[in-house]
């Protein structure tokens, strides 16, 4: 007779899976489903809004396999959990799961828990529900809400501007503010104006430091400012008009949500939104923390307990201010509680080093978030100046009590060109201080900084944008639609005047300062913005930010049972499907083309445009009798600021530089960037290298450095195996075997490596590897 199975707890995946077996006793058995069911809508757009959301399942053949075995199992079983994430997708997850394994309502359970530990699964199990339908509504209309506007606007982009596009209702959005971001800058113009700060010394018996700095109230535009003021400095009298001290405390942040620990993981360990999430998603699973996917600030009471013991046993009675946060955030749908580490008193977790770092990270916000508040003094001294009516102003803060802040202090996206200074001499109303020095800098004003990807989730999250589960996705889509990239930009160098009074003598120089440099900044790309242009023109409500903000809140009234998902989608669908036919048949084809001007060679236009392969130059037009000539633009370049020079510019290449080993040495360039090619093989400029002024001498350089990577990248090959050979690569020595990689160990010396000692870490990284997907 078959044997039957108790209890079947059903997760998503296997390490979740795994977590949870160490918690149940042997008459539960815990399985991992076939992945995110995904329901396809029609690809004819034929949903039944009335008659109710049927899914139809595409199931991929490598997982036909699961799905069979928990059939099997199912029959078997006396009772069936479904143990999926808490959030929206989670139960919508389970109600899929219901469905395809057709499982019926007396013997299946629906439990939830927001962390993965002995007392939370075992209370779940105490207190079970059925799957909530209104959350499930609120996930499936999102879905197709979604879906239709995908498949609706994605082939008129096709037809309208350049095929494989894609729209999306929050991608959209998305790549709105990043265009409209870069055409703030684009407007933008610095001001130049001048800082003066002076270096004074206070009387003789001060305690503290006796040299201080202090900044005037006032900026000048001028350079002839500047230097007057600094003339009228020469006989002035440096007197102190005003001291004022007052208490300043500063409170912790809260625990985490989504949002902020996507920022903050991206400002402190360089995370991408997408890795937060990834390796969120790892210790979630493995049991080290509470659920990921939450704007909630709240914390349980046996956590605030937890961590206000840690405190008191580490740092004394003193650091310890127990408090709850409460949710600002409207709507908050997902988790009902911050992310936090499962047990408080584990201040680090065994694990992969990204996961060690931000668990580390989750760990001291959290016990930040109960400690008290740090203390400090901040002096603020008024300084006058005699025969001016400016005044210096200096000040300086001392920490008198550190607080959370001996665990943990929170980042920020601003720059802070400005800081507080240190500790400052003891001073008094009518103390005459001795000028040492003052400065005149000439500064510019900064253009409005680019969004990174923790700056962007937090305007997304400030406008309703979005939820916790759909930040990392929507940043990841536009960047892989090529809508956006995400990159480093050099700075750029510019010549500053400064000015000295020191002693009685002015002195004037020129000082060269970067600036403009840009790490991890997203721009939009030309096909992006054009995409961005073509539905704020015919798609203006899809694209307002408020229409999106409140589609959300129309998700919430769902998930709470306050509104019908099919009024809903009936209501957006039928002027939108309206508003789509009647754009395809009216509106032209947009490539963003623009005329820059006329080529002074022949007389004919010269434009940009998107091209096949993607932004282009052309000389001409298709209908004269010779043909247009194209060039495709250089990275960096974008179709709106090009300037006329810098397109004919383009024409230039390729341009041969000579000859070398009796074959010609052309500088060209493609769609990967300028190169130098020379007897069939192609070598990449570098950086600093302009392929318009780079000579022959400097190619021939480029030529011979590449042949000697080449051949010191050879370490070691084998006339036994010639497909095996060991390499130099950029991370060091490897085993490269039929177009597969192995590491050596550091141990080892790769020179002195047997063809037999190859085999053998071959042998054994595959049998690693075999075991690891079996």
């Amino acid at each position: 007779m078959e044997k039957m199975i108790e209890n079947l707890v059903i997760v998503e995946s296997p390490a979740k899976a795994r977590t949870i077996e160490r918690f149940l006793g042997k008459e539960y058995t815990v399985k991992s489903s076939f992945g995110h069911i995904r329901d396809l809508a029609k690809k004819n757009l034929g949903i039944d809004i009335d008659q109710g959301f049927r899914p139809t399942y595409v199931i991929p053949p490598e997982k036909k396999k699961v799905v069979k075995e928990l059939k099997d199992l199912v029959k078997k079983s006396g009772t069936v959990w479904l143990a999926t994430d808490e959030d929206r997708e989670g139960e919508a997850i389970a109600w899929h799961l219901y469905e395809e394994l057709g499982l019926n309502k007396e013997n299946t359970r629906r439990i939830v828990f927001h962390e993965i530990t002995r007392d939370a699964i075992r209370d779940a199990l105490q207190h079970p529900r059925f799957i909530d339908l209104d959350l499930v509504n609120a996930q499936q209309a999102r879905r197709i809400l979604d879906r239709l506007v995908g498949f609706e606007l994605s082939p008129l982009l096709w037809k309208k501007v350049k095929p494989s596009l894609s729209a999306g209702r929050v991608q959209s959005v998305a790549v709105k503010l990043i265009v409209e971001k870069e055409r703030e800058i684009q407007d933008f113009s610095p001001r130049k104006y001048f800082r003066v700060t002076a270096l004074f010394s206070a009387p003789d018996g001060k305690e503290g430091s006796g040299h201080f700095r202090a900044d005037l109230s006032k900026r000048f535009d001028t350079l002839e400012e500047a230097r007057g003021f600094l003339e009228k400095c020469k006989k002035s009298i440096f007197t102190v008009k005003d001291v004022e001290m007052k208490p300043v405390t500063k409170s912790p942040a809260p625990p985490f949500t989504t949002s902020t620990l996507q920022q903050e993981a991206s400002r402190k360990l360089g995370f991408s939104v997408n890795q937060t999430m990834s390796v969120a998603q790892r210790l979630y699973e493995s049991g080290k923390i509470t659920y990921m996917r939450t704007d909630s600030v709240n914390l349980s009471k046996l956590a605030i307990g937890t961590a206000a013991k840690k405190i008191r046993d580490t740092f004394g009675e003193k650091y310890l201010k127990s408090r709850n946060f409460t949710t600002r955030t409207k709507g908050a749908q997902e988790a009902h509680e911050a992310i936090r580490p499962t047990y408080m008193d584990h201040a680090e977790v065994e694990g992969s080093r990204p996961e060690q770092k931000l668990y580390e990270l989750i760990w001291k916000r959290t016990i930040a978030s109960q400690m008290s508040e740090a203390k400090l003094e901040k002096t603020t001294v008024t300084i006058s100046i005699s025969g001016a009516p400016e005044n210096f102003v200096a000040t300086g803060e001392v920490l008198k009590f550190d607080g959370f802040l001996k665990v943990y202090m929170e980042s920020s996206d601003e720059d802070q060109e400005e800081e507080s200074g240190g500790l400052l001499p003891r001073l008094k109303v009518s103390d005459t201080l001795a000028r040492e020095e003052i400065e005149a800098m000439e500064r510019s004003t900064n253009q409005p900084p680019r969004y990174t990807e923790a700056s962007l989730v937090k305007k997304m999250e400030e406008l309703g944008i979005g939820r916790p589960s759909t930040y990392a996705p929507t940043i990841s889509t536009i960047q892989q639609r090529e809508y956006v990239v995400k990159e480093d930009r050099r700075g750029r160098e510019r010549d500053m005047h400064r000015v000295v009074l020191k002693n009685d003598t002015i002195s004037q120089e020129m000082v060269r300062e970067k600036y403009g440099f840009e790490k991890g900044k997203l721009f939009p790309t030309d096909i992006g913005m054009i995409v961005n242009d073509f539905l704020e023109q015919h798609f203006r409500e899809i694209m307002n930010y408020n229409f999106t903000a409140n589609v959300e809140k129309e998700f919430d009234e769902i998930a709470v049972g306050k509104a019908n998902w099919p009024n809903m989608i009936r209501d957006f669908y039928d002027p939108f499907h309206s508003r789509v036919e009647s754009t395809t048949v009216q509106s032209e084809k947009s490539k963003g083309e623009k005329l820059l001007g006329t080529d002074p060679g022949t007389g004919k236009p010269v434009t940009v445009k998107i091209g096949r392969y993607g932004p282009i130059a052309q000389i001409g037009d298709a209908g004269d009798e010779e043909k247009p000539r194209f060039a495709s633009l250089r990275k960096g370049q974008s179709l709106e600021t090009i300037t006329l020079q810098e397109a004919l510019d383009l024409f230039r290449l390729p341009r041969t530089l000579g000859n070398y080993e009796n074959d010609e040495v052309v500088v060209g360039a493609g769609r990967y960037g300028p190169y130098i090619r020379h007897k069939s093989s192609f070598y990449s400029l570098g950086k600093e290298d302009d392929p318009y002024q780079v000579g022959l001498g400097r190619a021939v350089e480029i030529i011979e450095e590449k042949k000697l990577q080449e051949k010191n990248r050879t370490i070691k090959q084998f006339q036994e195996e010639p497909e095996l050979q060991i390499l130099n690569g950029r991370y060091g020595p490897y085993i490269s075997f039929k177009k597969k990689n192995y590491r050596i160990p550091r141990s080892k010396n790769p020179s002195e490596l047997t063809l037999e000692e190859c085999r053998q870490l071959i042998e054994k990284a595959d049998a690693k590897s075999n075991k690891g997907t079996s």
